[in-house]
């Protein structure tokens, strides 16, 4: 399904929690293909076939849901991103319109969400991805409830090593990446950063303090401002607090947040910014040094393909650079020259294990300290247990 005319799209999402399959056969715009390169091939070392297992669920048989937060044919931001992955993993293993089913409910809404589940297992569904954090532990329940659907819940932590699964990735990797960028491109020193959560949460944490971590490699005397929206999708929010940190006197903006607001607002004031999610450069291309972004379809499609093969085998996913599902895109032709080669370098260190961004002694902005001198934080950490912000982090309220 492609994301630009919302014509077909429109008839389905009148509801808050609207279920959509097949829905937008004759829509266009940009899709999986100006993003995406995984192949079936690539992920499974083998050429591409039907691939049907005994043990497994014939192609044919396929049904995949999916949950999103929000509409997927607005913007470039998480919702967006994640269907550009679905779009792969369909193409990648030539999957019909019908056998996709989308829906939009609010995660935090358990029953909707609940009914959003019973709905697609009605539906014939027999894989299901849950996008969002807030869906984990409803997703959790229905994973018991119905034993013999596929669950797959992203940027969660629970999982059950049966037909109930997390996946996530090293995003902090390709923050440190967009930082080096920031760094060498802010005149001011002074940097904002629109955040969907606070320290509570180390995913969105993490990610800020790696950014500032790579901001603080090339150019020590920045700062990075953020502000707080306590929510994982609020357009007005991440609209007004990217104005607040440009008139804060940010001069490069960057997001934990689901629209492209921070990079257009950041242009229409003249100052940069670093997408999120997808590449936001076409929402704003005078503006934008480059996205950090996700590419879902490497994880769909090896997902999927081994509930084919009969191969699924309940574990948790984690990938990142060295997997090509979390990157960051070309910089833009009026990036300081420097960034390329210092975003290789840091790259090279990442991928041959010399560097892994969380390493050694960081000291935090209350001036306490983390880490251990020769040691780097483990995933777990990273992903569970980082709730502090690096020094050079400010918090506007």
């Amino acid at each position: 399904m492609n994301l630009g005319k919302l014509s077909a799209l429109s008839l389905c999402l009148a509801m808050s929690v609207s279920v959509f399959g097949g829905c937008a056969a004759d829509t266009e715009s940009k899709s999986y293909d100006d993003y995406v390169v995984n192949t079936v091939a690539e992920i499974n070392g083998q050429a591409q076939t039907d691939m049907i297992s005994d043990v497994g669920i014939s192609k044919e048989d396929i049904n995949v849901g999916v949950l999103y937060i929000s509409d997927p044919a607005e913007g470039s931001g998480y919702s967006f991103t994640h269907d550009l992955g679905i779009q792969g993993m369909q193409k990648n293993l030539g999957l019909s319109d019908s056998q996709i089913h989308r829906v939009i409910v609010d995660d935090l809404d358990s029953a909707a969400t609940e009914q959003a589940i019973d709905t697609l297992v009605g539906d014939g569904c027999n894989v299901i991805f849950t996008t969002s954090w807030g869906y984990m532990e409803t997703t959790a329940a229905c994973a018991e409830k119905y034993p013999d659907v596929y669950f797959s819940h992203g940027t969660g932590y629970l999982s059950n090593g049966k037909n109930f699964t997390n996946y996530f990735g090293r995003i902090y990797q390709a923050r440190y990446l967009s930082g080096i960028v920031a760094g060498l491109n802010t005149e001011s020193d002074k940097i904002g950063y629109v955040a969907a959560m606070g320290t509570e949460n180390s995913e969105v944490t993490g990610g800020i303090d790696a950014f500032a971590l790579g901001v603080y490699s090339v150019n020590p005397d920045a700062e990075v401002f953020v502000k707080v929206t306590n929510s994982w999708y609020d357009p007005n929010l991440e609209s007004q607090y990217a104005f607040d940190l440009l008139d804060a006197g940010c001069d490069v903006i960057t997001q934990h947040a689901d629209t492209a607001y921070p990079a257009v607002n950041a242009e229409s004031r003249g100052a940069y910014a670093i997408g999120y999610n997808s590449d936001m450069s076409k929402e704003a291309p005078d503006s934008v040094l480059c996205s950090v972004i996700w590419t879902w379809s490497a994880y769909y499609t090896e997902a999927v393909q081994s509930v084919i093969n009969g191969t699924w085998n309940g574990e948790n996913y984690f990938g990142g650079l060295a997997e090509g599902l979390v990157g960051i895109t070309d910089t833009s032709d009026f990036c300081n020259p420097e960034c390329d080669e210092k975003v290789a370098e840091a790259t090279q260190k990442m991928l041959d294990g010399s560097f892994n961004v969380f390493d050694g002694v960081i000291e935090t902005n209350t001036g306490e300290t983390v880490g251990e001198e020769g040691s780097t934080l483990s995933d777990a950490e990273i992903t569970g247990g980082i709730d502090w912000y690096f020094k050079t982090v400010t918090v506007l309220e």
